[in-house]
């Protein structure tokens, strides 16, 4: 149970609107602490529709998450590396990384712990053996470690950026240049609380080095090399510049061609230390069928 204390600076706002903006809760979240009592405006429960008074005391009282078992299920892995130490991963289009909040099955934990004796306990029973994560629809390399000794080893050379990570992705539209760099902070977007946006409030900075690999009539094949790892980060960025991700359902539009079941993004190449051995390791995931499909259709289309 955690609790955070708020005065208000404005007057005639709704209490559910006011703190979504204020806070990281959504708003949807703030309704339902609403209609269990957890939300106090000068020392009383109020609903969602509350308005609020400027200087106004606001306590929100945040229930601990429940923590789902998590389970061992025999999930097929694409296993690029294994180790005593590290295992890098293919993930497929659609598998989630992690067990969140209405996810506790079908995910890449769930099939590591049933592929895998152990797993690194550093981000605790939701997150075993998870240095990084890739999004849902995202498809490409990510590595887990087996034991605490290699998560903080890896850990680190991602908070040092020597741990490389390379993407392919289509974006919209024909990019002018070459190659560049998209350096701009990346914070959560405060009318829709389920995105992210580039942003200068509560924000944390973020590039993203891109080179174009190849051009077609109405879309670019760029790759992209990420100095930081935001959330959405490529995804958010190659918004910003006016060339979403192609079939990018948040950020951008259906893939007029097929359907890509999602943005289409590869991390194709994962380049890192051995915690151990201290050998710099490259690993590369062969880029997916429905992406070398839709590549042929935009190659026909020139």
């Amino acid at each position: 149970m955690s609790a955070e204390i708020i005065i208000s600076d404005a007057s005639g706002i709704r209490i559910d609107k006011y703190l979504s903006e204020r806070t990281d809760l959504s708003r949807t979240r703030i309704q339902q602490l609403c209609d269990c009592g957890k939300v106090e405006a000068g020392g009383k429960p109020v609903r969602s529709s509350y308005k609020i008074s400027e200087n106004e005391e606001i306590l929100i009282d945040i229930p601990d998450d429940e923590v789902p078992d998590v389970l061992p299920e025999d999930i097929p892995l694409d296993i690029l590396y294994e180790d005593s130490d590290i295992i890098v991963i293919n993930k497929p289009k659609g598998m989630v990384v992690h067990p969140a909040p209405g996810v506790t099955s079908g995910t890449l934990v769930n099939a590591l712990l049933f592929h895998c004796r152990d797993l690194s306990g550093i981000n605790g029973v939701l997150r075993p053996g998870i240095v990084h994560r890739i999004d849902k629809d995202t498809t490409g390399c990510i590595v887990a470690c087996k034991n605490d000794f290699a998560h903080t080893a890896v850990s680190r050379q991602l908070e040092n950026k020597t741990c490389h990570r390379e993407y392919l992705a289509l974006v919209t539209g024909k990019i002018v240049h070459d190659e560049g760099v998209v350096d701009a902070p990346i914070g959560r977007d405060q009318r829709d609380r389920q995105r992210m946006a580039v942003t200068e409030k509560n924000s944390r900075p973020a590039r993203t080095h891109f080179k174009v690999i190849e051009r077609f009539r109405d879309a670019t094949l760029v790759e992209c090399t990420l100095e930081t790892g935001r959330t959405h980060q490529i995804r958010v960025h190659m918004k910003f510049i006016n060339h979403p991700v192609v079939g990018d359902p948040r950020y951008g539009s259906k893939c007029p061609y097929m359907d890509t079941q999602g943005q289409v993004l590869h991390a194709f190449r994962l380049t890192l230390v051995h915690p151990r051995t201290q050998q710099t390791m490259s690993f590369e995931a062969p880029l997916p069928k429905y992406f070398s499909d839709l590549l042929d259709i935009y190659r026909e289309r020139i």
